[in-house]
Protein backbone atom coordinates (compact mmCIF):
# COMPACT_ATOMS: atom_id res chain seq x y z
CA UNK A 1 0.00 0.00 0.00
CA UNK A 2 2.74 2.51 0.93
CA UNK A 3 6.36 2.90 -0.09
CA UNK A 4 9.26 4.51 1.75
CA UNK A 5 8.91 8.28 1.38
CA UNK A 6 5.12 8.24 0.99
CA UNK A 7 2.98 10.51 3.12
CA UNK A 8 0.32 8.75 5.15
CA UNK A 9 -2.31 9.97 7.60
CA UNK A 10 -2.56 8.18 10.93
CA UNK A 11 -5.88 8.93 12.70
CA UNK A 12 -5.71 11.37 15.61
CA UNK A 13 -1.94 11.82 15.09
CA UNK A 14 -1.78 13.45 11.67
CA UNK A 15 0.37 13.27 8.58
CA UNK A 16 3.51 11.20 8.67
CA UNK A 17 6.18 9.99 6.31
CA UNK A 18 6.89 6.31 5.81
CA UNK A 19 10.56 6.21 6.72
CA UNK A 20 11.09 2.44 6.53
CA UNK A 21 9.33 -0.82 6.02
CA UNK A 22 10.87 -3.39 8.34
CA UNK A 23 10.39 -6.96 9.33
CA UNK A 24 10.20 -7.70 13.03
CA UNK A 25 9.70 -10.96 14.81
CA UNK A 26 7.01 -11.31 17.47
CA UNK A 27 6.01 -14.57 19.10
CA UNK A 28 7.97 -16.57 16.57
CA UNK A 29 6.32 -14.94 13.57
CA UNK A 30 7.79 -12.33 11.26
CA UNK A 31 5.65 -9.29 10.47
CA UNK A 32 6.19 -6.30 8.19
CA UNK A 33 5.79 -2.82 9.71
CA UNK A 34 5.57 0.68 8.32
CA UNK A 35 7.80 2.94 10.38
CA UNK A 36 5.94 6.23 10.22
CA UNK A 37 7.36 9.54 11.50
CA UNK A 38 4.62 12.06 12.31
CA UNK A 39 5.59 15.40 10.77
CA UNK A 40 4.21 17.66 13.52
CA UNK A 41 5.99 16.14 16.49
CA UNK A 42 8.59 13.66 15.16
CA UNK A 43 6.79 10.81 16.93
CA UNK A 44 7.55 7.42 15.41
CA UNK A 45 4.75 4.90 15.02
CA UNK A 46 5.04 1.28 13.94
CA UNK A 47 2.04 0.15 11.94
CA UNK A 48 1.69 -3.50 10.94
CA UNK A 49 1.42 -3.58 7.14
CA UNK A 50 -1.34 -6.18 7.41
CA UNK A 51 -3.39 -3.98 9.76
CA UNK A 52 -2.80 -0.62 8.10
CA UNK A 53 -6.36 -0.32 6.80
CA UNK A 54 -7.93 -1.48 10.08
CA UNK A 55 -6.08 1.16 12.09
CA UNK A 56 -7.12 3.81 9.57
CA UNK A 57 -3.78 4.53 7.91
CA UNK A 58 -4.60 6.25 4.64
CA UNK A 59 -3.19 8.44 1.91
CA UNK A 60 -3.49 12.23 2.01
CA UNK A 61 -6.77 13.66 0.85
CA UNK A 62 -6.68 14.31 -2.90
CA UNK A 63 -6.54 17.88 -4.14
CA UNK A 64 -9.99 17.55 -5.75
CA UNK A 65 -11.54 16.59 -2.35
CA UNK A 66 -10.14 19.64 -0.55
CA UNK A 67 -13.10 21.84 -1.51
CA UNK A 68 -15.45 19.26 0.03
CA UNK A 69 -13.73 19.80 3.38
CA UNK A 70 -13.95 23.58 3.05
CA UNK A 71 -17.66 23.31 2.23
CA UNK A 72 -18.22 21.34 5.47
CA UNK A 73 -16.51 24.14 7.38
CA UNK A 74 -18.65 26.81 5.69
CA UNK A 75 -21.94 25.24 6.81
CA UNK A 76 -23.45 27.29 9.59
CA UNK A 77 -25.71 24.61 11.03
CA UNK A 78 -24.89 23.16 14.38
CA UNK A 79 -25.37 19.43 14.93
CA UNK A 80 -27.54 17.84 17.57
CA UNK A 81 -24.41 16.98 19.51
CA UNK A 82 -23.79 20.62 20.31
CA UNK A 83 -26.79 20.72 22.64
CA UNK A 84 -25.82 17.58 24.55
CA UNK A 85 -23.57 17.51 27.61
CA UNK A 86 -19.89 18.29 27.16
CA UNK A 87 -18.84 14.77 28.23
CA UNK A 88 -21.05 13.21 25.56
CA UNK A 89 -19.86 15.73 22.94
CA UNK A 90 -16.25 15.11 23.87
CA UNK A 91 -16.66 11.36 23.47
CA UNK A 92 -18.38 11.81 20.08
CA UNK A 93 -15.85 14.39 18.89
CA UNK A 94 -12.93 12.17 19.88
CA UNK A 95 -14.57 9.23 18.10
CA UNK A 96 -14.92 11.34 14.96
CA UNK A 97 -11.30 12.47 15.16
CA UNK A 98 -10.16 8.86 15.62
CA UNK A 99 -11.83 7.85 12.34
CA UNK A 100 -9.16 9.86 10.58
CA UNK A 101 -11.75 11.00 8.03
CA UNK A 102 -11.02 14.66 7.23
CA UNK A 103 -14.74 15.33 6.76
CA UNK A 104 -15.43 14.11 10.32
CA UNK A 105 -12.57 16.23 11.68
CA UNK A 106 -13.94 19.25 9.78
CA UNK A 107 -17.39 18.68 11.34
CA UNK A 108 -15.85 18.67 14.83
CA UNK A 109 -13.92 21.84 14.10
CA UNK A 110 -16.99 23.59 12.65
CA UNK A 111 -19.21 22.67 15.61
CA UNK A 112 -16.68 23.82 18.18
CA UNK A 113 -16.26 27.14 16.38
CA UNK A 114 -20.05 27.57 16.30
CA UNK A 115 -20.32 26.74 20.02
CA UNK A 116 -17.49 29.19 20.70
CA UNK A 117 -19.61 31.99 19.19
CA UNK A 118 -22.24 31.59 21.90
CA UNK A 119 -20.19 30.63 24.96
CA UNK A 120 -16.69 30.28 26.34
CA UNK A 121 -15.21 26.88 25.51
CA UNK A 122 -14.05 24.69 28.38
CA UNK A 123 -10.42 23.61 28.62
CA UNK A 124 -11.31 20.20 27.14
CA UNK A 125 -13.24 21.77 24.28
CA UNK A 126 -10.31 24.05 23.49
CA UNK A 127 -7.97 21.04 23.40
CA UNK A 128 -10.24 19.16 20.98
CA UNK A 129 -10.61 22.30 18.83
CA UNK A 130 -6.81 22.71 18.66
CA UNK A 131 -6.30 19.04 17.77
CA UNK A 132 -8.93 19.15 15.02
CA UNK A 133 -7.50 22.39 13.62
CA UNK A 134 -3.92 21.09 13.70
CA UNK A 135 -4.85 17.82 11.96
CA UNK A 136 -6.91 19.55 9.29
CA UNK A 137 -4.52 22.44 8.60
CA UNK A 138 -1.53 20.14 8.13
CA UNK A 139 -3.34 17.78 5.77
CA UNK A 140 -5.02 20.51 3.72
CA UNK A 141 -1.75 22.43 3.36
CA UNK A 142 0.09 19.34 2.15
CA UNK A 143 -2.76 18.31 -0.16
CA UNK A 144 -2.94 21.78 -1.72
CA UNK A 145 0.81 22.30 -1.73
CA UNK A 146 0.54 25.59 0.16
CA UNK A 147 1.78 26.99 3.47
CA UNK A 148 -0.09 26.12 6.67
CA UNK A 149 -0.52 29.84 7.43
CA UNK A 150 -2.57 30.25 4.24
CA UNK A 151 -4.85 27.36 5.22
CA UNK A 152 -5.19 28.67 8.78
CA UNK A 153 -6.13 32.12 7.50
CA UNK A 154 -8.76 30.63 5.15
CA UNK A 155 -10.22 28.52 7.99
CA UNK A 156 -10.39 31.51 10.31
CA UNK A 157 -12.27 33.55 7.69
CA UNK A 158 -14.74 30.72 7.08
CA UNK A 159 -15.64 30.12 10.69
CA UNK A 160 -15.65 33.71 11.94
Amino acid sequence: MFKVGDRAVYPAQGVGIVEKIESREFCGQTHEFYILRIIDNDMTIMVPVGNARQVGLRTLISKDKVETIYSVLEEKQIGSLAISSWSRRQREYNDKIKTGDPKDVAEVLRELYLIKESKELSYGEKKVLELARRLLVKELALAEGIEEDVVTERLEKMVN
